[in-house]
């Protein structure tokens, strides 16, 4: 399954973004990741849209919105309230998003970068 990220960009801290996530066929659960420089890929939100189970990081509760526009068939990733440490290159993937929380992938797109900074 392939998927494109876009929305990436810049903001300064307090700000927001909305990425999106088209993904070849229909995927019955996407989930959004990020890599900052020098860490790992985690895993941040993923959202089923079978079962309406949606799941996120605790550091990213409250302030990250994940949903679907079934017309569209677009995936999005609302971030409100970004800080510093939410700088990464962010991925979408078709991943399990359920009780047991959200798996991972081995296919990965190109991200899109997210940079908060004053």
């Amino acid at each position: 399954v392939q998927t494109v990220e876009s929305g990436g960009g810049t903001v300064q801290p307090g700000g927001s973004l909305r990425l999106s996530c088209t993904a070849s066929g229909s995927p019955y659960a996407i989930g959004w990741f990020r890599q900052a420089p020098g860490k790992e890929r985690e895993g941040v939100s993923c959202l089923n849209r079978a079962s309406g189970m949606t799941y996120y990081i605790d550091s990213v509760k409250s302030r990250f919105t994940v949903s679907r526009d079934s017309a569209k068939n677009i995936w999005y990733l609302q971030m409100h309230s970004l800080k510093p440490e939410d700088t990464a290159v962010y991925y979408c993937a078709v991943v399990p998003c359920d009780v047991q929380g959200m798996g991972t992938s081995q296919d990965w797109g190109q991200g899109t970068q997210v940079t908060v900074s004053s």
